[in-house]
Parts: structure tokens; sequence; C-alpha cells
């Protein structure tokens, strides 16, 4: 049996422990240290939150700007020893290299400036839910991405409807049967951020506004985009922050899985 004073290795999983212990290889109060201690691990640059999966129903994500590309392979190798998924979102070049490096077989998208690494058994795993995420333009198309890679990661179906802005609006309504089979929209524009609005006003589902800062002088950055979806007339549209299309991704990942898990599909048949 391993001594009380002998620290466990921080790979160590909860599954591994508990064999471990019934093997009588450790001890309760060793098992309980571990415990204690798996929620967070210490890089001493950065303190990754291991435990983020259990209560949230997502791993904590990496936000790679700031940054150094050593930092981020770093974290992705602890997150992956602890069995979690690695979703990483605004990756610089040099960092994209040197994941590329170490991890050959995850998911980079250039454009989206994305990297993903599921766990082998994620990467068979059978989508829930279904999110499409529609842009205004084709300049729209980055922050898309990133929204497109992040629902993806969590696990949903995701589909990808690019350049129908309401400049021609009979781009948009070619497509409205197949976006009313949706469990959630993720709309992306700049310029005068119309088309959430109308988007919301031919659909049954939430529908998340994502504004870019994509415009001319007055666009003031997406400012422009911004005020005009959190004034949207149409009362399914709510609005996550400018070129946020991780955060719009996300939420959308929640709402559709949510949906279709098996608890909310037991509430509403008691209701």
């Amino acid at each position: 049996m391993m001594s009380e004073s002998a620290s466990l290795p921080s790979s160590l999983s909860l599954r591994q422990a508990l064999e471990r212990l019934y093997r009588h290889e450790l001890t309760v109060e060793q098992v309980l240290a571990l415990l204690e201690q798996a929620s967070v691990a210490e890089l001493g640059f950065a303190h990754v939150d291991l435990d983020r999966s259990k209560r949230c129903g997502f791993p904590e994500v990496i936000f790679c700007e700031g940054k150094t590309p050593e930092q981020v392979v770093a974290i992705v190798q602890r997150l992956r020893q602890a069995g979690q998924d690695c979703l990483a979102t605004r990756v610089q070049d040099d960092q994209a290299e040197l994941l590329r490096r170490h991890f050959p077989e995850a998911e980079q998208d250039r454009l989206g400036r994305t990297f993903w690494l599921p766990q082998a058994a994620r990467r068979d795993s059978v989508p829930v839910g279904r999110v499409a995420i529609v842009t205004a333009g084709t300049a729209d198309l980055p922050v898309a991405r990133e929204a497109w890679t992040t629902v993806r990661a969590f696990g949903c179906q995701a589909e990808l409807l690019v350049d129908v802005g309401v400049a021609g609006i009979h781009r948009l309504l070619r497509h409205v049967e197949r976006l009313r089979q949706m469990d959630v929209l993720v709309v992306v524009a700049g310029m005068e951020g119309a088309l959430p609005s109308a988007v919301g006003g031919l659909v049954s589902c939430p529908v998340i506004a994502v504004p870019t800062s994509v415009g001319y002088g007055a666009s003031f950055g997406g400012l422009a985009a911004l005020l005009s979806m959190l004034n949207s007339c149409a009362a399914n549209v709510v609005v996550v922050n400018i070129d946020s299309g991780f955060k719009g991704g996300y939420v959308a990942a929640l709402i559709a899985r949510r949906i279709h898990s098996p608890a909310t599909a037991s509430s509403t048949q008691l209701s």
C-alpha cells in the first residue's frame, strides 16, 4: 500500500483512484486528498479549472490572446491528461504552429482561429441538437466559423449558411424551411446588423445575434450592429458581445443540448 505521505500523480483519474482504493493500494484519506486537489491544476502561469465540465457541462476553453505558444500547449496537455476535450479560441499563427507540432491530430481552423482536440470517444459520438450559424456577409465568416467550431466541439450538429444578408433578402428566404428545422440559430452580422431581426420574424426558435466589427466608419467597430440588435423588435432575439462567435456558439449549444436531454424530455411529458 502507498504510504500516507506519498504524493498522488496529478493525472490520476477518479476511476483509477477508486480502482486502486478497491485493491487496497490507496487509503481513503489519499483518495479524499486527490478529490480536493483535482478541481484545479496549478501551472504557475495559470490555474486550469478541471471541474468545469461537471459544473457547467463543458470543459474550460482556452482564450489564447495574451498567452505564449508554450503556455497554450501546456494548458492543452494538462486538460488532455485530465481526460477532457480541448477547445482553444483566438489562436495566433505562432501558437497554431506549435500546437500543430504537438497535436497533429487536432482540428485547426485558421479562418476562425480555433483549435479543437476532442477525446477519442467524443470524436465518434452522435451529435445532439441542431444549430445553424447564419452570416449576413462573407466578411463575417471568421466570427461565424468560431461559433461553428464551438457548437460542434460541444456535441451538437452545426450547419453554416453564408452570405444571406438583407441587402438581398431573397437569398435568405430561399432557406426559411431549413432554418425552421433548427433548435437554435446563431446569426452573425456587421454593418447595420439587421439580419437577426429579419430571421427572428421567420422562425419560432431562439436567435442568438452576434454583431461583428465589419463595416465602414459609422459602424464604430461593430457598435452600430450591437445597438441595432439590442433594439430588435423580434422577441426571440438575444445578443452577445461584438465579434463573440464563441459566446454565441456556446449558448446555442447549451440550449440545443438542453432541449434534447432526457431530463428535459421527461419534464415536458409530465407537464
